[in-house]
This record gives C-alpha cells, structure tokens and sequence, in this order.
C-alpha cells in the first residue's frame, strides 16, 4: 500500500515542477516589470568612461538628454556584443544613445568600444551596480526609453536586435520623439 502512496506523491511533485518550468520558460523576458516607468531617471553621480590614463569628468542624470535611450552594457555580457552592431546602425540614423557600463573594468569597456565603435553620446560607470538597482536593472542588456523630461516610458531586456527594433520598438521610439509618451 505504501508503495503506491510514495508513487503518486512522486508524479505529483513532478507534476507541478514540470508545470513552473513550462509557465515560467514561456514568459517573455522584455516584458519584465519596471518600477521606473513613468517616472524620470534617477539621480546618480558617476564616472564618464575614458581613454585609460585620463582624468574621468563626473556625469550625473541631469547630463542626459532625452529623448533617448539609455542602454545599460558590460563587455562580460555576449547579449551587449550580439546587439552592438545594431546600436552602431542607430546612432547612424540619429537615435540619440547613453551608455551605462554595468559592473564593468573599464579598461576594458574603453577597449571594447575602440574595436567595435560606439554608438553613444557618452557612458558613465555604475562599477558598483548602484545606479543600476536604482533603475531597476535585472541584467544586462537592458534599454531604457527616455522622453524629453528624462522621463522613462518603456524598459526593453534583452538585445536589441534589427527585427526587434523594426517590428516593436521603432514605434515606441518613434512616439516618444514626437509626443513624449508612447500610449
């Protein structure tokens, strides 16, 4: 008799782990929760990203100018290398870009940007994950969509990549730019 009692427990237990993995693996990422939206950039105080050897001037929230994106990157992320390319193309059709380099050397970071070219305005450092918390960041890459007002309308995880861009984003983007609220 006990035999069957400890199989069904068994399937049971199996059961419903099978059922939270097949739930959470179908989300979408992009569409986690930010406590930020609607409401301006946070406060910050930080590091520009410079040439190594030379003296970093101090960005803080007030030296970002909207509308924009603000892309939060590090050179250990293989999403921020997958989606540079396309930040690159950005830029070059006028989409105005701010880096925050998460949790990053920035030795590094200023190399990487030598090799692969920058599509930012400018970047600052958050090597401690600060501002990074105080937006809300779950991981890199992430992209925040920013109004005049440096107000944040919409977060986007993951890369952003051409037909991500062009089928979801643009539009956003795009509404931003021309009434300062995508909805």
């Amino acid at each position: 008799m006990k035999k069957p009692v400890i199989i069904a427990i068994t399937v049971s237990v199996l059961v419903v782990i099978f059922a939270f993995f097949f739930i959470t693996l179908g989300n979408d990422p992009s569409k986690l929760p930010s406590t930020r939206e609607g409401k301006q950039v946070p406060e910050f105080s930080a590091s520009k990203l410079v040439e190594p050897g030379h003296i970093a001037e101090i960005i803080t929230n007030e030296d970002i100018k909207g509308p924009a994106l603000l892309n939060v990157w590090a050179t250990w992320c293989p999403t921020c290398r997958d989606e540079h390319a396309t930040l690159n193309v950005l830029k070059d059709q006028g989409v105005k870009i701010y880096g925050v380099n998460y949790k990053d050397d920035p030795e590094k970071a200023y190399e990487w940007l030598e090799e692969l070219g920058n599509p930012y305005l400018f970047n600052f450092l958050d090597m401690s994950g600060a501002v990074g918390i105080e937006l809300g960041v779950y991981g890199a890459p992430e992209t925040y969509f920013i109004d005049q007002n440096n107000v944040i309308h919409y977060r986007h995880v993951g890369a952003i990549l051409p037909e991500i861009w062009d089928t979801q984003l643009k539009a956003i983007y795009e509404e931003i730019m021309q009434t300062g609220d995508p909805s």
